[in-house]
């Protein structure tokens, strides 16, 4: 573990003192019409007192007051139901707390979550019997079928849902047989653009390395099962494949490592320093290396794991850091990049990605209690920050589990 930091837990308390009550937070809070949102609602805020809770710094009434606020209205089950909203967002945030007072609930949300799985499962599966190409928020971690697999790893990992979701994500990896226009391109290519809606910018769709919609997360998440001694028929070949196809786009500069966010048919060999994207955890270094770091550990391979985290630690130490990240948030900014870092140095071999915690984490700090709070929400906003600095602050990893939504662990 890394050593505490004081200045982080003190910005990380400021921040949740500022967020104990929802009736004292900016009026515009867009939360307040969508509070089941993980991303941008108080399902996503409940998190950070939650963590703090678990660590002894902060009080269950609180907790209690978030969640009660989060299912304010009908818990959605439908089409918008997904990781970050409705009933599987609302079950990992109280699968969370580690208590027993949730039990009823939780049991509801687990057959909820089940029914809708099996339901995306049967989907997916007739797309692919098929031969169509894939859709993001089949897949994706935001809004397809990785987001609900990290549920049933975290709430049952030896449920049969589970085992199937699994198996699905290995099929994924495999050629599509009668693929419609074939091509060279691998069966995770999607013929759509960055939105995944159909972009005249992109006629011959993308493929997306990044982990909030892309193969990064499929990576990480098959590194987790992996971990957790799960033995889904193929799973190791499947993370063997996708990570040969990563390979392939490694680059390393004279910063250090990266891997593009996403491609285009137009790219081939090395490509330009351009495409190196921000060190961020949707589509940068924070989140692909974190699932390169996974990955190896997973597959007993040491040289894919010192080729992430001499990534991560380039990224730290990039002068032009500050400015490739202005934002506070997990998602885009530079609470994303230090929680990635802060996790990836629990497993690091060397000190050093350690080391380079502070400075982030002092920025971050003073980034958040010199600006007003127009954003409060765990994605982009000021609860995110907040439990990234509370990790480097303790100096222990999360002990709700809570970075799970981000792939992290």
């Amino acid at each position: 573990m890394s050593p505490a930091h004081q200045g982080a837990l003190a910005a990380s308390t400021a921040i949740a003192d500022a967020l104990a009550d929802p009736h004292a937070i900016p009026p515009a809070f867009e939360g307040r019409a969508r509070p089941q949102s993980l991303a941008g609602g108080a399902v996503g805020i409940a998190l950070l007192h939650i963590e703090r809770a678990h660590t002894g710094h902060g009080d269950d009434t609180v907790t209690q007051t978030w969640l009660k606020l989060a299912t304010s209205q009908p818990i959605s089950t439908g089409g918008n139901a997904n990781l970050f909203h409705g009933a599987p967002a609302l079950g990992l945030a109280l699968h969370a707390t580690g208590t027993t007072r949730y039990r009823r609930a939780l049991a509801a949300l687990d057959d909820t979550t089940i029914a809708l799985t099996r339901a995306r499962l049967a989907a997916a599966h007739a797309r692919i019997d098929r031969g169509d190409p894939l859709p993001m928020r089949e897949f994706d971690l935001i809004h397809g079928l990785t987001g609900l697999a990290v549920y049933h790893l975290h709430r049952h990992p030896n449920h049969p849902v589970t085992r199937d979701v699994l198996a699905y994500l290995v099929r994924l990896t495999r050629p599509l047989l009668g693929q419609r226009g074939a091509t060279d391109l691998p069966p995770w290519w999607m013929q759509v653009g960055l939105s995944g809606e159909p972009d005249p910018d992109h006629p011959h769709g993308h493929g997306n390395l990044g982990v909030a919609h892309g193969i990064s997360a499929v990576i990480a998440l098959l590194s987790l099962a992996v971990l957790h001694d799960l033995t889904t028929t193929g799973l190791r070949d499947a993370l063997t494949r996708l990570c040969s196809w990563t390979d392939q786009w490694h680059q390393d500069d004279n910063l250090g490592p990266w891997w593009p966010g996403y491609l285009t048919i137009d790219h081939t060999g090395r490509l330009a320093p351009s495409h190196r994207p921000r060190p961020s955890w949707c589509y940068g270094i924070a989140g692909t290396a974190r699932a390169q770091q996974l990955a190896g550990i997973a597959l007993g391979d040491p040289r894919r794991q010192a080729v992430a985290e001499r990534g991560i630690l380039a990224a730290l130490r990039d002068p032009a850091r500050p400015d490739l990240l202005p934002e506070i948030g997990l998602c885009h900014g530079k609470a994303g990049l230090l929680h990635a870092a802060f996790r990836m140095a629990i497993d690091a071999h060397s000190p050093a990605l350690a080391a380079e915690l502070p400075n982030l984490a002092s920025h971050l700090a003073a980034q958040l209690l010199s600006e007003p709070m127009t954003a409060p929400e765990l994605m982009d906003g000021a609860a995110g920050a907040a439990l990234a600095l509370h990790a480097v602050g303790t100096g222990t990893a999360p002990m709700s589990g809570w970075d799970a939504v981000l792939l992290l662990a």
